[in-house]
């Protein structure tokens, strides 16, 4: 299920946002050249996407930035500090362990490894070789994912399952671990509770991909209290963290096990390292991000979205409304659509138009239109998109 807002109940509701939801014109182009991008050739865009890592994820506060650069000037014991900067954000959090991983992706992996191999150095040390370990994973098929590749490469194989009497059925001795993704549990016949209700019930781990679901704050110790024994969160998306970082929290038993999994060790993770830099940026992250006004944060949010709303009131030809996916990204967006056979351009022309133009501006594209993500527009990047979305639109 996902939330869509009339743009004029919307716009009503944000009237006391004043100037943040009108739409004077555009204001020039701030910055877009770089100089050290333009030395390689790649040109700054606007980020109507999102978090996504293709576009190089979010932008990082200066705190986080400020973090990594001081980290940056010292030597440090890599195991100890990992231990120790777990530890931290897992008291920030609330939870009973954490570590960092180089990503969500990454903390795939080093899940599976921690619930195969269960922290044994000599099973570590032989993976992708899962001879006399558990080393299946069962997986609803409405929560393919596309990271299946990385519990594969830890020698595992994927147990299919739509309902709880295959889910039953499926799980058996030589079961390690129960993937879950997070954002696909409207879609699954099996629902968070009780995925979760049957791995304990049949004494195998679970584990949570909610990469990319904060905000609301809340999500960061929630899944781990509803009983998942593991789970993770990109560091680079919601958290404004490193792009390069992730969190791999829950059992203390298994993230112990995680940790044995990744570099500096040797064997399945060593290609995975994370950097004393991330790990400390990381930390900064999450400190900023659970003493952050969130309530402030969505205000500058809807202030844009109201805007760009309002701004596409005088293109006749489309349709505007608000979005919030429900689960995943839940921010602001903005969907417009309009009849492609009427109009006489389709999505993928105003992707095209939007891109080529001068900032760049990337904004996704849907079957009916495009979404603009309100999310990762920086200062008033809000006022040149929508002003481009006018021009695009009405040509």
């Amino acid at each position: 299920m996902q939330h869509t807002t009339n743009r004029r109940r919307f716009l009503a509701a944000s009237a006391a946002l004043g100037a943040a939801g009108a739409a004077p014109a555009a204001p020039a182009a701030r910055g877009y050249h770089s100089d050290i991008y333009a030395k390689v050739g790649v040109r700054p865009l606007i980020n109507g996407v999102g978090t996504v890592t293709v576009l190089g994820g979010s932008i990082m506060p200066p705190e986080v930035v400020g973090a990594m650069e001081e980290a940056s000037r010292h030597f440090v014991p890599m195991l100890e500090l990992q231990e120790k900067v777990g530890a931290r954000i897992a008291e920030l959090i609330g939870v009973p362990a954490a570590m960092v991983t180089c990503g969500a992706a990454s903390a795939i992996q080093v899940a599976a490894a921690a619930c195969v191999a269960r922290g044994n150095p000599e099973f570590l040390r032989r993976l992708p070789d899962t001879s006399g370990m558990k080393n299946e994973i069962v997986q609803q098929k409405s929560h393919r994912s596309g990271y299946e590749a990385q519990m594969l490469q830890c020698g595992t194989k994927i147990v299919w399952v739509e309902t709880r009497q295959e889910l039953d059925r499926a799980i058996n001795d030589r079961t390690a671990m129960m993937f879950f993704l997070n954002k696909a549990d409207p879609d699954g016949r099996i629902k968070r509770a009780e995925w979760i209700r049957v791995g304990k019930e049949r004494g195998v781990p679970t584990f949570n991909d909610a990469a990319a679901d904060v905000p609301p704050v809340g999500n960061l110790s929630l899944y781990v209290k509803e009983g998942f024994d593991l789970v993770t969160f990109s560091g680079g998306k919601g958290l404004f963290g490193p792009q390069a970082s992730g969190i791999l929290m829950g059992s203390e038993e298994l993230v112990a096990a995680g940790r044995k999994a990744i570099s500096p060790h040797g064997g399945i993770g060593r290609g995975m390292k994370v950097g004393k830099e991330e790990m400390m940026g990381l930390l900064a992250a999450v400190e900023r991000y659970v003493r952050l006004d969130h309530a402030a944060e969505r205000r500058v949010l809807d202030g844009r979205a109201a805007h760009v709303l309002k701004a596409l009131e005088k293109v006749k030809s489309v349709q505007a409304e608000l979005h919030i996916p429900e689960i995943a990204n839940h921010v602001p967006h903005v969907n417009v659509t309009w009849d492609a056979g009427r109009a006489g351009f389709t999505p993928q022309d105003i992707v095209g138009r939007l891109r080529d133009g001068d900032p760049p501006i990337a904004v996704s594209q849907m079957k009916d239109g495009i979404r603009v993500s309100m999310w990762t527009l920086q200062d008033e990047e809000h006022k040149i998109v929508a002003s481009r979305l006018q021009q695009v639109l009405k040509a």
